[in-house]
């Protein structure tokens, strides 16, 4: 079984910033693709950040050009970089990471982390 664990996460203000971090029991990053994910209670979770296996990363308008994703494949651990943050970037956070196939290939399902809030006040 893999798991995957989230650190990093805290309370800041406005303009700050933080940076979590993505540790996976086994080796799964740079495999398939990778990404970060935030849920507000009582909404959808939302896509934040998306990293190919070669290290490209994207990001959703509303973080761009603040928050960075990337990965550590020696570390196998993959990060977000938040800066500026804002309030309405309060949030749980997730990683997560697509399953692949032992005989080959990304599977639709994703191996998820339990999360990390982050709190940002005016």
């Amino acid at each position: 079984q893999i798991q995957l664990v989230e650190s990093g996460g805290g309370s800041v203000q406005a303009g700050g910033s933080l940076k979590l971090s993505c540790v996976a029991s086994k080796y799964v990053f740079s495999t398939c693709e990778m990404y970060w994910y935030r849920q507000v209670p009582g909404k959808e979770r939302e896509l934040v950040s998306t990293i190919g296996v070669l290290g490209s990363s994207t990001s959703t308008d509303s973080v761009q050009g603040r928050f960075t994703g990337s990965v550590d494949g020696p570390k196998n651990t993959l990060l977000l970089q938040m800066n500026n943050l804002k309030p309405e970037d309060t949030a749980m956070y997730y990683c997560a990471a697509k399953k692949f196939s032992p005989r080959g290939g990304c599977l639709p399902d994703k191996w998820w982390g339990q999360g990390t809030q982050v709190t940002v006040s005016s």
